[in-house]
Formats: C-alpha cells, sequence, structure tokens
C-alpha cells in the first residue's frame, strides 16, 4: 500500500505542476491577448487603409487618417496626419472649441434699438438706430425668441412704450464696428448666391437667407417661373433661367450674383409639375430687409410719414468705432429703447454642429476680433484663432485656415491638428456641450465636411471593449460619386467599433 501511496503522491504533485502550469500559461497568453488587441486595431486599420487607398475612387486622391487613443494620447494609427488637406466643415470643430474657450459658454450676442436726435438742414427730429454686433441667430426660426414674429413684436412694444408711433424713413446702422466685405476669401461664385454660402455682417437677419417660390412646366425643358420671395425685400430682382427636369430629380437650383449689378439669377433645373417648389438663397442686404419688415410691423401703432424710400446712414457720426477699443461710443443724446439678446453660445454651437451653418461659423470668427479689437473682421479673427492655438503648443502653420466654417477651398489643415484640438476639448468643463452639438453618423459622434473633391470626418468612437478614440479622416481630390466614398470611409472607421 505504502509503494501506491508513493505512486499518488507523485501523479497529486505532477497534477499541481500541470495545474500551476495551465495558471501560468494562461495568465501570460492574457497578457498577451490584451496588448495583441491594441496592436490588432492598428494592424487591422493599416490593412484597411491600404485597401482604401487602391480603390479606383482614389487614384488621383490625398488621405489622411489619425486615430490616437482618447485616455492615453497614444498614436493608433497615422497616415499623412501632417500634411495640410482641405477640411470642408470639419474645420467647424476649430471654431466651436476656440470659441468656447474664448467667449465662454454663457456667451450672447446683443442687438441694440435706440434714439439720436437729428439735425439736418435746419430741421430736428429723432433717427431711429440700430447696433448689430453680428448676432447670426437674429430673426432665426431655430429658436422661438428669436424667430422674426417674436423680435418684430419685441421691437415694435419697446417703440409703444417710448410713445415712438411714428416711424420716419431715416434709420442709422451702427455697422463701422464690422468690416464691410463680409465674403470671405476663396468663397466660389456658386456658393455665395445660395443659403449655405450667406455671409456674417453685423446685423443678420433670417440666417441671411430668403425663400423663392418657383413653378415649374409639364415637360422637360419647360422655362420654370419665379411666383413670390419671402420675406419681401428690396432693391434686388430675380431672374429665373431655370428649366423644367425628369420627375424626382430634385434641386438642382443655384442662385448667381451678377458683379455690380443688383440682378440674382437663378440656374439649372428643378422637377417638371412643381407649382410651389421652394429653395432657398442668400439675403443679399440683411440689415435693409430687417428694417423693411420693422417699418411694415410698426404700421400697427402709427402710420407712415416721411419719403417714400428708406435711407440708410452706413457711416454716420452718430457712432464712431474704435479699433482698439471693445465698447461703442455713442453719441451723449443715445437714448436706448430695447437690446435684444442671442441664446447662449452653447446652444448656438449645437445648431452650428448639427445642421452645419456656415454664417454661424464666420460670425463666431468675426466676433472673436470684435470682442478682442474693438472691429469685427475675418482676416484678424482667423490670426487670433491661430495664436490661440500656437500658444497651446501647436505648429501655427497646420492651421492653414482662411474662415470660420470651412466653406472655402483654400483652407488648408492637418488631421493631427484636428485631433488634437479634438483631445483638448474633452478636458473642459464645457465638453458635454460640445459633444452633444456633433451629430451621429455610422453610430459614431461625428462632424463630416464635404465640399466638391473633398469629404471628412472627425471625431469620438467609444468601441465595445470600452476603449475611446479620436480620429480625424480627410479626403482630398477624389473621383465618383459622394455616397460610394463614404461607404468606403465607413468602413475603415468599423474597425475602431
Amino acid at each position: 500500500m505504502a509503494k501506491f501511496e508513493g505512486l499518488n503522491v507523485q501523479f497529486s504533485m505532477i497534477n499541481i505542476q500541470f495545474s500551476m502550469k495551465k495558471i501560468v500559461i494562461a495568465f501570460y497568453f492574457s497578457l498577451l491577448t490584451f496588448d495583441f488587441f491594441g496592436q490588432t486595431v492598428t494592424q487591422k486599420l493599416q490593412k484597411a487603409f491600404a485597401v482604401f487607398e487602391k480603390d479606383s475612387q482614389l487614384k488621383h486622391a490625398i488621405s489622411s487618417l489619425y486615430v490616437i487613443d482618447a485616455a492615453t494620447g497614444k498614436v493608433v494609427f497615422d497616415k499623412n496626419s501632417q500634411i495640410g488637406l482641405a477640411p470642408a466643415s470639419t474645420q467647424k470643430i476649430i471654431t466651436s472649441v476656440t470659441a468656447f474657450e474664448l467667449l465662454g459658454r454663457d456667451y450672447r450676442y446683443k442687438t441694440e434699438l435706440g434714439l439720436t436726435s437729428r439735425l439736418e438742414n435746419g430741421l430736428t427730429g429723432q433717427n431711429l438706430n440700430i447696433i448689430g454686433n453680428g448676432d447670426p441667430t437674429f430673426g432665426s426660426w431655430r429658436w422661438e425668441r428669436t424667430n422674426k414674429e417674436n423680435i418684430l413684436r419685441d421691437f415694435v412694444s419697446a417703440l409703444k412704450r417710448n410713445s415712438v408711433y411714428v416711424i420716419s424713413d431715416s434709420y442709422n446702422y451702427a455697422t463701422t464696428h464690422f468690416e464691410e466685405t463680409s465674403i470671405p476669401d476663396g468663397w466660389i461664385w456658386q456658393d455665395i448666391g445660395n443659403y449655405y454660402g450667406a455671409s456674417a455682417k453685423a446685423i443678420n437677419w433670417g440666417e441671411n437667407q430668403i425663400d423663392v417660390i418657383l413653378s415649374s412646366g409639364s415637360k422637360i425643358g419647360d422655362f420654370v417661373k419665379v411666383v413670390e420671395t419671402i420675406p419681401r425685400f428690396s432693391g434686388y430682382s430675380v431672374h429665373s433661367m431655370l428649366t423644367s427636369a425628369a420627375k424626382g430629380s430634385g434641386d438642382n437650383a443655384y442662385a448667381y450674383f451678377q458683379i455690380g449689378q443688383t440682378n440674382i439669377i437663378l440656374n439649372g433645373t428643378i422637377p417638371i409639375n412643381e407649382k410651389e417648389f421652394k429653395i432657398s438663397i442668400t439675403l443679399p442686404d440683411p440689415q435693409n430687409t430687417f428694417m423693411e419688415n420693422l417699418f411694415d410691423s410698426s404700421a400697427a401703432v402709427g402710420r407712415r410719414e416721411g419719403k417714400t424710400g428708406l435711407n440708410f446712414y452706413y457711416n454716420n457720426q452718430d457712432f464712431n468705432a474704435h479699433i482698439n477699443g471693445v465698447e461703442l461710443k455713442k453719441r451723449s443724446d443715445f437714448k436706448s429703447l430695447y437690446i435684444h439678446y442671442s441664446p447662449t453660445l452653447d446652444s448656438i454651437i449645437y445648431w452650428f454642429n448639427k445642421k452645419s451653418i456656415n454664417l454661424y461659423g464666420e460670425a463666431l470668427i468675426k466676433t472673436f476680433a470684435y470682442e478682442k479689437y474693438g472691429f469685427g473682421s475675418t482676416d484678424s479673427g482667423v490670426a487670433i484663432v491661430q495664436k490661440f492655438w500656437k500658444e497651446k503648443g501647436m505648429d501655427e502653420d497646420e492651421l492653414g485656415i482662411v474662415d470660420g466654417s470651412g466653406l472655402s477651398p483654400l483652407n488648408r489643415v492637418t488631421t493631427h491638428a484636428q485631433v488634437e484640438i479634438l483631445k483638448y476639448a474633452k478636458s473642459k468643463d464645457w465638453f458635454p456641450y460640445f459633444f452633444t452639438s456633433l451629430p451621429e453618423y455610422n453610430g459614431m459622434k461625428i462632424k463630416s465636411g464635404t465640399i466638391r473633391g473633398v469629404k471628412g470626418f472627425c471625431g469620438y468612437h467609444k468601441a465595445k471593449n470600452g476603449k475611446e478614440y479620436i480620429f480625424s479622416f480627410l479626403v482630398n481630390n477624389y473621383n465618383g460619386l459622394p455616397s460610394a466614398l463614404v461607404n468606403k470611409m465607413y468602413k475603415v472607421l468599423d474597425i475602431l467599433k
């Protein structure tokens, strides 16, 4: 029995040793598996991106993808991250993050209504004055308190409270504190006449766009008529050179401003048999249109007096803007009647990114300059953005931008810069508001961007295993359909899931 007992002890020791080896091997492989997962994501991205670059749509293109681990900042994948590419609307994340930092989450624009005395040709009277500080939401339908009806009601009520029952035909705009040239460098002719190409001014109205109602013919090639424009606006006329196209062909109409003229020409097509087909184009003179709308609204509280036309004094002596001062210096006889405040910045950024509103980006870039120097201009705003990020350690040449929205094809930005800015945002207390503003595409929180030959995605994603990534993916000069390219880009980004 002692012999067998000795064997049992030996077998027991062998079993213990074997079990220990299994535990050690399992632990070793668990470590390898953990490390292998990170490597697998990188390897899978390398393989997927190599396939992507060989696609026929990318034959003459250049692409960049930069991915980091959001928790550690470790680079997961890098291809061409230091090459400046046109970012299209992914550039909006740069403007958004900078706005949160420079202006603050609770920043509000204000538009002021007031009166000044008037002395002209020996006659005395009062001027109605509007001081605009570039509010891009003034008259917007996206908030109840900013829609046109409510703003006009509030302004007219302010006039009534101050016993101003008759509005004469003289109005002053304090616009000398914003640049007169409102179109940023590089914007193309086809864009600036259409609603998404509306530029930012000292006074904006209804997101600086108007609706044109069109009526098409019953046959392909038939002439398309302009039925009406909403709202009413003067000083410009809309002429149609549109033709009727096949049913279901969609909106292929574009508006073009004629240089040195007041004609807006509509070119392209809309589908046949449309009686009230709506397109949206740029409102050329939002300041004028706002005052016309206010004039019409004021008819309910007083009769119209004065001349038949409206006279505007842009560079008047009632207001004097100083480039080196933040506040406008007003005449001593100025009487403030009402101040309209915009929604807070976090709410503005929400719509800016959700709907990719170019006007908001151009207003913000000018606001950076206005708040710092007292004069709102795109060039100064761009310089402020570049300086801000340079002070954060970024090479300023990575942000070769010329506007605030990304609409200009002259913009050049690196994917490295975009990811660094997204990483910076994640550490801020206002980050939840910025994160909420990003749309969701392909199951990811992404800001997309599209202009001709350009497609981009940048944002954040949390994988099924809990690992978080920050990425930027830009493609320039591709060919073929954008929708086909998007699906191929999604296939690469799916590796992060």
